[in-house]
Parts: structure tokens; C-alpha cells; sequence
């Protein structure tokens, strides 16, 4: 046997299978990323059909972490630094504020303006974001926030204000979580647009409505005794065609619509 000869060919013949396996795979790729584009379009395709319009929605986040934490057991060192204030504390933790001097959060326009009382008087207050007042029972309510994106609705993250008649805080009641720590690997995240394709496809997008506003954030996954763990969470904002405005949740990761009650009942407070 020539051994020479024999070694030349199969050189010839690996490289020749080298080639083609990796035309396949260019080929594979090509595929996928045709799939992905024109899963896109069809997407844009579908809500412009229903002249379901938006603006400019936020940059994909390729991936992020489920996140768990413990709920936060409120110290009397805590409560004693607190300035202003009557604290009680139920169950250890649930806190109960009563301002001794109300403490006005309406700036010189006669808007409400509330970061300087949450840095002043409210334990860890930066970690709150806004979200919605009730003007007429007179009350704005907070979420803690993880890596700057807020919990949606849940009590255990919850701050809520109350003011009088004349602007001025009354009381208010908190709860809060300790350090957030990532819980299992990272997922891969729906983009805006494919969030908005699962809303539609559930038939939650009305026709002649307007995607406002998409933000990330994260809701509550498994809830246990002491330690929650959260999914991160699309919040899209819609303006309907009479001009109400509708907030949906959705997974994520997994694209499920999440429900909420969204309003402060009296067990709340």
C-alpha cells in the first residue's frame, strides 16, 4: 500500500467534508436569521393591519436574572432614626408612619414633588419609584425597585403616602425586601416587539390603540414565607382610541399576560 498516496486522499476527502459541513452551517444560520426578520415584520405587519401604532421602544435586553430576596424585618435602631415621625411596626414588617408635623409635597407650581420627603423621612426612600396618585383619597403609592426597575404590585414592596387637604403628608405605611440576589442562570428575554406580538396574539390590543410606553421591571415568581423570588416583567402602557389609558404585564420570558390588583385596599393600609 502506498501510504502516502492513501494520506493524501483522505486530507482531500476531510477537507472536502470540512467545507461542506460548514456550508450547511452557513446555510443553517442564514435560515435562522431569515426566520427572525421575517418573524419581525410579520409582527409590525399584524398590529399595523389593527393600526396599532407606537413610538420608539426601548433597546432589547438580551438576557437578565430571575431574582430573590428576603422581606425586610424593620429594627428599632431603624425606626428610632426616623425624624418627625410616630413608627409602629406590625408583624416586624410592616411599618406605620405618623408624621407629628405634616410635611407638605407640593412644590411652588402646586405639583406633587415627592423625592425630597422619601430621602428625608422614609427608610431607604431612594428605592421607591413612583407610580400613580389617587387625587381624590389622597394618596400616591411606590414601588421598591431592583437594579432601577420597579416590583409591580407587590405588598411586600410597597410604599404608600397619604396627605390632607392641604398637601402636607399625614402618614404613610411601607414594606421592603433586603439585598436582591440573582436566582438561577440568566434567561434569554422576549424583545419589545415580540412582547407586543404576544400581547396582540392574546387579543389584549384594541384596534386604533397606541402603545404609549414599554418599560422592564420585574413581578412576583414564587412567593414563600420570607423569601420571594422575581421573573423580569414588560410593563406596556396603551392609550385606547377614546383616550383611556390600559397598563398590561407581561412574562418576560415566557410571554404569559400577568394580572394584578391594582388599586390600595384598607387591608393594605
Amino acid at each position: 500500500m502506498d501510504w502516502n498516496k492513501t494520506k493524501t486522499i483522505f486530507i482531500v476527502v476531510f477537507s472536502i467534508l470540512n467545507v461542506f459541513l460548514y456550508s450547511l452551517y452557513v446555510d443553517r444560520v442564514m435560515e435562522t436569521q431569515n426566520v427572525q426578520v421575517l418573524g419581525k415584520t410579520s409582527i409590525e405587519d399584524s398590529l399595523g393591519l389593527d393600526n396599532i401604532t407606537f413610538t420608539e421602544l426601548p433597546l432589547a435586553t438580551k438576557d437578565s436574572s430571575y431574582v430573590s430576596a428576603k422581606i425586610v424585618t424593620f429594627t428599632k435602631e431603624q425606626t428610632k432614626s426616623l425624624e418627625n415621625q410616630t413608627v409602629d411596626v406590625v408583624n416586624g414588617t410592616y411599618l406605620q408612619a405618623e408624621m407629628d408635623t405634616p410635611v407638605s409635597v407640593r412644590n411652588s407650581k402646586g405639583d406633587y414633588d415627592f423625592p425630597e420627603f422619601l430621602l428625608k423621612y422614609v427608610l431607604n426612600g431612594m428605592e421607591y419609584v413612583f407610580w400613580e396618585v389617587n387625587e381624590e383619597e389622597q394618596w400616591a403609592l411606590f414601588f421598591q425597585k431592583v437594579d432601577g426597575h420597579p416590583i409591580y404590585f407587590s405588598p411586600d414592596a410597597m410604599l404608600v403616602i397619604h396627605w390632607n387637604e392641604e398637601g402636607k403628608v399625614t402618614s404613610y405605611e411601607q414594606r421592603m425586601f433586603g439585598e436582591f440576589v440573582n436566582f438561577n442562570h440568566k434567561k434569554d428575554l422576549l424583545s419589545p416587539i415580540e412582547a407586543l406580538g404576544s400581547l396582540s396574539s392574546r387579543g389584549h390590543l384594541n384596534q386604533d390603540s397606541k402603545v404609549k410606553s414599554m418599560k422592564l421591571g420585574y413581578s412576583t415568581l414564587v412567593q414563600l414565607t420570607e423569601t420571594q423570588v422575581f421573573a423580569p416583567t414588560w410593563h406596556v402602557r396603551v392609550e385606547l382610541k377614546d383616550g383611556a389609558l390600559e397598563d398590561y404585564f407581561i412574562h418576560a420570558v415566557e410571554g404569559k399576560i400577568i394580572k394584578f390588583q391594582e388599586t390600595v385596599d384598607d387591608d393594605d393600609e
